[in-house]
C-alpha cells in the first residue's frame, strides 16, 4: 500500500443526497466494514449530524454542508470511526453511558487500538500514521437518555437506547417519516457483538424491543440503507443465530 499514491483531503469525503432532507457523508477510501456512514439531516431551525467519521481530515473544512447552518452533532456511540470530528462542533450529544469516553477518547476505549490500522483503507490518506492516530476530546453539552427528543424545529427524532454493541449506543427515529438512523445496532452487514464492552444479552433484548418499530427506511452506521422488510429480516437473522441449540446468551 505504501507504493500507492495517497489521497488528499480534497478527495476524501463524498456526499450523496438520499431524499427527505437526508444526506449521506462518507469516506469512500475506507473499506466498507470500517467505513462509518455520517448522516446529515436538514431541519428548519437547525441541522442534525449523526456521527462524524474517522477524523483524520476535518469534516467542517472539507464538507460545506456541515458548516452552513446551526447544527447539533449526535454520537450513535463512541467507537473511533464514529466520533473523529465531534470536537469540531459546538453542540454535541451522546448517551450518558458513553459520555466519559467522548470526553476522554482513549484508543483502548474507542476500539482504535484494535481497528485503526493501515488495513482499514483501500487508499491511505495523506499524513496517515496509525501509530499516532488518536481522537481529540469532545465534552458533550447534552447527555441523552432513552426517550429524549432531538428537535430540529420542524422535525423531531426520538432517542432509542440500543445497548448491545456498546453500552451507550443509540438510534434516532422520526415517527413522521419512519426514518431510523440506527447506528451500529443494525445495518446490512456483519453485526459486531464481541467488542470489549459488548453484551450479547443486551443486544438480543434491544433488537427484540426494536423489531416492531414502524420503519420506512433504515440508514445504518455502515453499509447501504434498506427498507422495512430487510430490517425485520436482519433483526430476525441475528436473533435466530443467538437462539440456536447450545448457544448461550452471554457477552
Amino acid at each position: 500500500m505504501s507504493e500507492i499514491a495517497r489521497v488528499g483531503a480534497e478527495d476524501w469525503y463524498e456526499t450523496i443526497r438520499m431524499g427527505d432532507g437526508v444526506t449521506l457523508i462518507h469516506e469512500p477510501w475506507i473499506k466498507p466494514f470500517f467505513r462509518c456512514n455520517i448522516w446529515h439531516v436538514r431541519g428548519r431551525d437547525r441541522d442534525l449530524l449523526f456521527d462524524s467519521g474517522l477524523g483524520h481530515f476535518s469534516l467542517r473544512d472539507h464538507v460545506s454542508l456541515v458548516s452552513e447552518r446551526k447544527l447539533v452533532c449526535v454520537a450513535s456511540h463512541t467507537h473511533f470511526d464514529h466520533i473523529g470530528c465531534h470536537h469540531e462542533f459546538l453542540e454535541r450529544c451522546v448517551h450518558r453511558a458513553e459520555a466519559e469516553i467522548l470526553a476522554d477518547p482513549r484508543n483502548e476505549w474507542t476500539l482504535a487500538d484494535r481497528y485503526a490500522t493501515d488495513e482499514m483503507f483501500d487508499r491511505l490518506p495523506e499524513g496517515w500514521d496509525a501509530s499516532r492516530y488518536s481522537i481529540l476530546p469532545a465534552q458533550a453539552g447534552r447527555v441523552l437518555e432513552h426517550g429524549d427528543v432531538v428537535d430540529l424545529g420542524d422535525r423531531a427524532f426520538e432517542v432509542i437506547h440500543t445497548p448491545g454493541h456498546s453500552p451507550g449506543g443509540i438510534a434516532l427515529f422520526e415517527k413522521k417519516t419512519g426514518i431510523l438512523l440506527s447506528g451500529d445496532i443494525v445495518y446490512d452487514g456483519p453485526l459486531i457483538d464481541d467488542a470489549y464492552h459488548s453484551l450479547v444479552d443486551d443486544y438480543v433484548a434491544t433488537l427484540e424491543r426494536m423489531r416492531a418499530l414502524p420503519v420506512s427506511i433504515v440508514h445504518g452506521g455502515h453499509f447501504p440503507s434498506f427498507g422495512a422488510t430487510r430490517y425485520r429480516q436482519l433483526v430476525d437473522e441475528y436473533l435466530a443465530s443467538k437462539r440456536k441449540p447450545g448457544c448461550h446468551l452471554a457477552g
